[in-house]
């Protein structure tokens, strides 16, 4: 009879037909089988490819939960990488803060202090006595490609949604010009070391703590927002209101008021320089590993699995094949014999080939899930914490100690 070599297409979809380990193992695993269902008493109706076939599945099934194991505790470190060239059987990642850095851009997008879009920068024309400048149909692209046209109109066609006013250059004038730009003998290392203009004399010099002027600054800044006009903004609607109403111009070509704003943001555009809602940098990971569907993870090579994972392959296909020869014998309740009728077990087979299907399926899950990266963190923890108990109660060795009296 044929071994494993010898025969054409072994088994149906031979995934591990030119293992040498896995051939060695199918010859061994049939009559492994067959003396396990009786077959030195009793014919056993499995052929020799049906027994293969179990096989095949058992390690493609043993292999699905091992990997269920591996998407458990890696597919956060693996998010994005591309799908086609890696392969993360047998390997051992890294750990990765990249999926909670993409986590947090969001947020740093909406508190204006970082994040993976661009923010659009524009203009409102100011004009005397108006307060109230529409975002929709007044504020303008400052540069690009799209410079000098509506920020609305220069958004791509699905992307025309609300702007997000991210910050409005309208302040008050800067406290230092009231203290660090005048010709005050006590300002000079201040104002060199902050690069504002001096006028004293070079001979006299005052080094004076930095945080004095701080202090003095700050106290001057809320004066000018209590005693004075606050300049503020806020948005109502589509209109951006500025306090206070401009009443004239400091210089003539001080007629824009810069804003910057973001559009709906679109996370599946990347890299597109004149898409104003794109990401800003090219992201092949958009379209690289995104959940277990297509993480990057195969069969596992049969010379790989040691000796625990072959010996439950080994009782999985034997629960595989006493299942189906129940349903080989299922086939027949009876067979008529001179002066009987021969009764088969087929369904007692079955039931037990399922039974045992169950249970080994169990105790293979309870096992692969004691073996997690939260698991295994906790219970090192307990050894660690009960390893310093038991340490305290170590005496100290002659010498180490210290004697008083």
């Amino acid at each position: 009879m044929p071994n494993f070599n010898q025969t054409v297409r072994p088994t149906p979809f031979s995934f591990f037909d030119d293992d040498t380990d896995f051939q060695t193992e199918a010859d061994a695993m049939v009559t492994f089988v067959k003396r396990s269902l009786g077959d030195d008493v009793l014919s056993v109706e499995l052929s020799r490819k049906q027994i293969w076939a179990q096989f095949e599945l058992a390690v493609c099934e043993y292999s699905r939960h091992i990997h269920e194991l591996r998407t458990k505790n890696d597919l956060i470190k693996v998010l994005g990488l591309p799908t086609g060239t890696t392969d993360l059987t047998n390997k051992y990642p890294r750990e990765s803060l990249e999926f909670l850095t993409r986590l947090a851009e969001p947020y740093g997008t909406m508190a204006n202090v970082g994040g993976s879009h661009n923010q659009i920068w524009g203009y409102f024309n100011i004009e005397i006595g108006k307060q109230d400048y529409d975002l929709y149909t007044e504020l303008k692209v400052f540069n690009g490609p799209h410079s000098g046209s509506l920020v609305i109109d220069a958004l791509p066609s699905g992307s025309k949604g609300k702007l997000r006013v991210q910050e409005v250059m309208h302040f008050e004038p800067m406290a230092a010009q009231s203290f660090l730009l005048n010709a005050s003998n006590i300002t000079n290392f201040l104002a060199t070391n902050f690069n504002y203009e001096s006028y004293t004399n070079a001979s006299v010099f005052y080094v004076l703590p930095v945080f004095e002027d701080v202090l003095r600054r700050g106290m001057i800044e809320t004066a000018f927002r209590v005693r004075r006009s606050n300049y503020s903004w806020k948005v109502v609607g589509t209109k951006l209101r500025i306090f206070p109403m401009p009443t004239g111009m400091y210089h003539p070509d001080a007629t824009k008021l810069f804003v910057t704003v973001a559009p709906v943001s679109n996370p599946l555009v990347s890299g597109d320089a004149n898409d104003l809602t794109g990401i800003a940098y090219t992201d092949e990971s958009i379209y690289g590993v995104s959940g277990p569907s297509n993480i990057p993870l195969s069969n596992l090579p049969f010379n790989t699995i040691t000796d625990p994972g072959r010996q439950w392959i080994r009782l999985y296909t034997l629960a595989l094949c006493k299942e189906l020869l129940g349903l080989v014998r299922s086939k027949f309740q009876t067979i008529p014999i001179p002066g009987a009728d021969l009764q088969l077990n087929g369904s007692d087979l079955v039931s037990q080939g399922r039974e045992d299907q169950k249970l080994l399926v169990q105790q293979l899950i309870d096992f692969l899930n004691e073996l997690t990266y939260d698991k295994i963190t906790s219970r090192e923890a307990t050894i660690a914490e009960n390893l310093q108990k038991q340490l305290r109660m170590m005496p100290i060795p002659n010498g180490g100690a210290i004697t008083i009296g």
